[in-house]
């Protein structure tokens, strides 16, 4: 098995890699301390940057790709984003970083470069659009509090900042499966066949930026979920920055309903469950409230090891984002489902009646509108005054997260254009 590139918490790209289209050469392309932009003039402006949107890439494994980007953006949905903000005479500036994993912070540093040369390569006085994608709209976020309370920074010139399916209030990553791919990871890290994906994966959970955005987090399998030290840290550090930029409109849009109504994954349900050649009765759960064990790991001739969990929401069936995983094969196993796949490729036989995926990104987290550890607040309707931004819209369905659709980027256009 070759170890595979995955998109987790960016633009959702579910073609091949190979049939994937390319992007169009970029018209400008700004090499920046840590990443890299790429600037698409819209055809009203004659190649000047009159009008820039800059649009940031969220997290995943390696750099950022801007084949994969602009396919997200613009090829996989049923909306054309950079069609559409280039019809209304807005100029796109994608942003990219050199290692998605780094923590928040240093690449909202790189944002902030990225921001600067914007204003610099500017003609005339129209104020910039800012965000970005999962990741990205915490990055830009972080990124414009700071230069308003950093005195030696510039004013960053901003009428709107947006994100689109971003973890404001965190992201969920079942327990059950990081303490799988904690435990697959410690017995067969090293296997010619499968250890090359199980390190990758070990390797983005573990991460500064994933330990920043999960709001439960064990570092191995044995561990009690909590936020990670870097979560905390980075909690405060944007506290202390005044939590948002505070000389923009904020706007975002969530991927899940604003409705209440979850996804249909039920709680305490065995989502997957492997026997075979390396592996005994090995089984995860979605994840119910109070004490609950979520996962059974025993590898073969070895003790069973139980996974325990207690106060915890019942999370994975509700309303938002839907956690995807593309392969270059244009698979997309979900959360669950990746656990399957790695099973299989350890050697064991999958029972077929698998809970392929969860909720990833709940509405609430992603429109700043409540806590997910509150049950009762994952399923409560979500009232338009609810929250920390200025205006929001959910999609009327749980959809893969940061899926571009029309219903969410029509509405993102129209408030972009309204900032005239």
């Amino acid at each position: 098995m070759r170890t595979p590139v995955v998109d987790i918490w960016g633009p959702v790209s579910p073609e091949p890699r190979s049939a994937a289209p390319y992007a169009p050469e970029p018209h400008d392309e700004w090499p920046l301390a840590g990443g890299t932009a790429w600037v698409y003039y819209s055809p009203l402006n004659r190649r000047q940057l009159i009008r820039p949107v800059i649009l940031s890439d969220g997290f995943s494994s390696g750099g950022s790709e801007l084949d994969r980007l602009w396919q997200g953006l613009e090829e996989n949905g049923d909306y054309r984003f950079i069609s559409e903000l280039h019809a209304a005479g807005r100029d796109v500036i994608i942003l990219g970083y050199n290692d998605r994993t780094a923590p928040i912070e240093d690449n909202a540093g790189t944002a902030i470069d990225c921001i600067r040369r914007a204003l610099a390569e500017r003609v005339g006085r129209a104020k910039l659009v800012v965000g970005g994608f999962s990741m990205g709209g915490l990055v830009t976020r972080y990124a414009l509090a700071k230069m308003e309370q950093d005195p030696s920074l510039p004013d960053h010139e901003t009428a709107l900042y947006l994100s689109y399916d971003s973890p404001h209030h965190g992201a969920w990553l079942p327990v059950s499966l990081q303490a799988f791919i904690h435990f697959a990871t410690d017995n067969w890290g090293e296997d010619p066949i499968v250890g090359g994906s199980l390190r990758l994966f070990s390797g983005l959970v573990n991460s500064p930026a994933a330990k920043q955005m999960a709001r439960w987090y064990i570092a191995k399998a044995d561990d009690t979920p909590a936020p990670a030290p870097e979560r905390a840290a980075f909690l405060r550090e944007l506290e202390a920055l005044g939590g948002w930029p505070r000389n923009v409109r904020r706007i975002g849009v969530a991927n899940g309903v604003d409705t209440g109504t979850g996804n249909g994954v039920k709680a305490d349900a065995t989502a997957v469950r492997g026997d075979g050649q390396t592996m005994t009765d090995t089984w995860l759960k979605t994840q119910a409230q109070g004490d609950q064990v979520v996962a059974r790991l025993q590898k073969k001739g070895g003790e069973p090891f139980l996974v325990n969990t207690s106060g915890l929401p019942e999370i994975d069936g509700a309303p938002g984002g839907v956690f995807t995983l593309p392969m270059p094969d244009g698979s997309d196993p979900g959360s669950f489902g990746l656990a399957g796949l790695l099973m299989r490729f350890l050697r064991n036989t999958v029972d077929e009646d698998v809970i392929r995926t969860s909720c990833f990104i709940p509405s609430i987290s992603a429109v700043a509108a409540g806590e997910i550890d509150d049950q009762k607040a994952l399923y409560k309707p979500i009232t338009p005054d609810a929250g920390e931004l200025d205006a929001f819209a959910c999609s009327s369905r749980n959809e893969p997260h940061t899926t571009m659709t029309e219903e969410l980027g029509s509405w993102l256009v129209n408030e972009i254009v309204s900032t005239d």
